[in-house]
């Protein structure tokens, strides 16, 4: 047979071998692949990208539906309890016949491992640079131990209800795999501490999960690369696509251009003013309600413009949200707090998120500020980001519309990563550079993330993410309620009363709550836009 004939030949018997691989392309928002050694960077889009594809953790988002909230699910471990007698130990029993990608088996001690791995700083796998992404999501987490090869125990430094929930963000790694990256270590390199670090640089470019995609090529600022993993252990989350490339691209124009080019398939949060365009060209753009705010977090630091609660309110009444919202192509939702109306967290505030600039005119003058008179705050942002929408022209308008009721805005505009890191570092931080308010939109779909973090004394830097130091006893006794509350009713009775007056005393201006758009290919099936951050990939087909 001839060579070419033979070629042909073995076109038709191995069509993914002669280039009919299904690929799907997706340009991210951020700058730089997310981190791939099991906690991401990159804000929840680090979660979303290299997190969920890659990794396992012990609870999940159950992210099928579209027309229900998003709610956590049995992942690696199939059940869990509170001990009724010690609520701060935990028994979590773990799914049998896991693989990592790797071939080495999930149990109780890779559990134990992964634990260590941020919060044992005297353990050999133990990574600094996990630290702070990981820690600041589970504050309360302090060890873990093994009962059996399909049970372990966690314990928690008080009470907390919200445990199940946090953990979604403890992703689980191979301690076999990275115990091969360490023996490959020269053995020149004698610290244990830098053995540590040169073996975690080397899983990240090589890493092993247990997720339904495994790493094939990682390249940095570049691309990231994908294969399905045939063998994971859950069926209806093998994928059908063969292959995942990731792309960095922060620019809204550039991701769209992208996208139209037929350079990806699918672009997060595509230019507002090229919607119309993109459905004209046959792509589907997906969105849908979400719990995700994007605000401006207010500091409470000595000399703050913000510790006057009138200024404060004046900035929620001075927001045209309907003006933004046209802005952007219709693709935000309207705050009236952290959660809306209907919610059981709502809890029925006093004050009145609303566009009332004769209201807010008025308060500014009792506080002592006029046109002649403006009250200058500075605000960090970034350019581009995770969950960061559109935030240049968001916080210019923003600025603009603060301005007729006498707020001189100004703005640091930073990198997005780096925005992201100094949430953790605080107002007082140097990193601040002066800044009084923070622009970091965040995930709101559990009781820790939507509230508790940013309102407790307990959370206050670097612990997790009360940036600017707000505070009181009274909220502490309301965050400890619903900590405390292991029943669903009481617990949300609890957070009704605390989001009611985080509302009213408005540490925060709430200006949009995010839909989520993304732009993809028609050749994309089975897309569900979930209500929540986070979407599984895992699921899709691709004609």
């Amino acid at each position: 047979m001839k060579p070419l004939a033979v070629c042909a030949l073995l076109a038709l018997l191995h069509p993914v071998a002669a280039g009919q691989e299904k690929t799907l392309r997706i340009a991210m928002t951020v700058a730089d692949v997310p981190r791939t050694l099991g906690q991401p960077d990159q804000g929840f889009e680090g979660n979303r990208f290299t997190g969920i594809p890659i990794y396992d953790s012990l609870t999940q988002w159950d992210l099928s539906k579209a027309d229900a909230p998003s709610v956590v699910i049995p992942a690696l471990a199939t059940s869990w309890a509170v001990d009724a007698k010690d609520r701060t130990r935990w028994v979590f029993k773990l799914r049998p016949g896991v693989k990592f990608h790797d071939g080495s088996a999930f149990d109780a001690d890779a559990v134990v491992w992964n634990v260590a791995k941020v919060l044992d700083k005297e353990a050999p796998q133990f990574d600094p640079s996990q630290v702070g992404v990981t820690v600041s999501r589970m504050p309360t987490l302090r060890s873990a131990r093994k009962i059996d090869e399909l049970t372990v125990e966690l314990t928690t430094s008080e009470p907390d209800a919200f445990l199940p929930i946090n953990l979604t963000n403890l992703f689980m790694a191979s301690p076999a795999h990275w115990g091969a990256k360490l023996r490959a270590v020269a053995a020149s390199v004698a610290a244990p501490a830098e053995r540590a670090k040169a073996a975690w640089t080397a899983f990240a470019a090589d890493p092993a999960g247990s997720g339904p995609f495994r790493v094939t090529r990682f390249v940095a600022r570049e691309r990231l690369e994908l294969a399905a993993n045939r063998g994971y252990w859950d069926a209806g989350r093998v994928p059908q696509i063969d292959k995942v490339v990731l792309l960095p691209m922060p620019e809204a124009n550039a991701r769209t251009a992208a996208l139209l080019g037929g350079q990806v398939d699918w672009i997060e949060a595509p230019a507002p003013d090229a919607m119309q365009q993109i459905r004209q060209r046959g792509f589907k753009i997906y969105a849908n309600a979400q719990p995700h705010v994007w605000p401006w977090q207010l500091s409470f630091v000595e000399g703050s413009p913000w510790l006057d609660k009138r200024v404060r309110q004046a900035a929620n009444l001075c927001v045209d949200r309907g003006g933004l919202k046209q802005l952007l192509g219709g693709m935000m939702a309207e705050p009236k707090g952290t959660v809306e109306p209907g919610h059981p967290w709502w809890g029925n505030p006093k004050f009145d998120l609303r566009y009332d600039v004769k209201a807010a005119q008025a308060l500014m003058e009792q506080a002592g500020f006029s046109a002649a008179k403006p009250v200058k705050v500075k605000v960090q942002i970034s350019a581009s980001g995770s969950g960061q929408m559109q935030p240049l022209p968001m916080n210019e308008f923003v600025q603009q519309s603060l301005k007729q009721c006498f707020f001189d805005v100004q703005f640091d505009v930073i990198e997005w990563n780096t925005l992201f890191t100094n949430w953790r570092k605080g107002a007082k931080d140097p990193a601040a550079n002066g800044a009084n308010a923070t622009n970091v939109s965040f995930a709101a779909m559990d009781p820790f993330f939507a509230m508790a973090r940013f309102v407790s004394t307990r959370s206050f830097p670097p612990v997790s993410n009360n940036w600017g130091y707000y505070g009181s006893p009274a909220v502490d006794r309301l965050v400890a309620d619903a900590r405390t509350s292991f029943d669903d009713k009481a617990r949300d009775a609890a957070l009704a009363r605390l989001h009611a007056h985080i509302v009213d005393d408005a540490p925060f201006v709430w200006i949009a709550h995010d839909v989520g758009p993304r732009a993809l290919s028609a050749k994309v099936r089975n897309v569900v836009q979930p209500k929540s951050w986070f979407i599984d990939i895992a699921t899709m087909r691709l004609d």
